[in-house]
């Protein structure tokens, strides 16, 4: 890792230390896949790292080189997508990240040492998000996963020529939130270019 200077952390920092002290051991599990920048509800934000596994949690980064201007914004579409949030923070906003993130957030202070290093420090566990909207987290399968899916669960070829919006809802009527969960990990291993088709169906 590059040496760090005086002047704070940056996401980049931040992030490096995060894979390598926080989310080795998820890398390594074989059901499991982490992710920089997934885009959410088609691209309206990023969150910074997701791991996906049995759940969907993202890490959203806030190094000492960031500002909370889009924090509110952001957190609106986290609580619809993710099942999961772990805030990681630089120590000057960790007081306004917990006054204002919803209480199953997680909070993780990251504090650079005198010699570049950083280390976290949990302030407060994440916990399962109670506003999670199914259909809003299941915008992250492209069209043509979902009609794979209905297609296997019996579903007529009319029917999955619906409106997105639709086959997201019929989904999620049709499977449990864990199922769906377990499809969209299993469609992103297969993603060979995923990265290169930010706005498939």
């Amino acid at each position: 890792m590059a040496a760090m200077t005086s002047l704070g952390t940056t996401d980049a920092d931040i992030r490096s230390a995060l894979h390598a002290k926080r989310l080795r051991r998820a890398k390594s599990r074989p059901d499991t896949l982490v992710i920089d920048e997934l885009g959410l509800a088609h691209a309206r934000s990023r969150i910074d790292v997701a791991v996906i596994n049995g759940c969907i949690h993202g890490y959203e980064i806030k190094s000492a080189k960031d500002n909370l201007d889009r924090f509110t914004a952001q957190i609106g579409i986290y609580r619809q997508t993710l099942q999961k949030l772990t805030l990681v923070a630089a120590p000057k906003h960790v007081a306004r990240i917990m006054r204002e993130a919803p209480e199953w957030c997680g909070v993780m202070a990251a504090e650079q040492g005198p010699r570049g290093g950083i280390s976290f420090h949990v302030l407060r566990d994440a916990a399962a998000n109670p506003d999670i909207d199914p259909v809003m987290m299941a915008h992250l399968l492209w069209r043509d996963e979902v009609v794979e899916l209905l297609g296997q669960a019996g579903y007529a070829p009319k029917d999955l020529r619906r409106p997105r919006r639709q086959l997201y809802e019929i989904l999620c009527e049709a499977m449990p939130l864990c199922e769906i969960t377990a499809s969209i990990r299993a469609f992103m291993v297969q993603r060979q270019t995923w990265r290169d088709r930010p706005e498939h169906g």
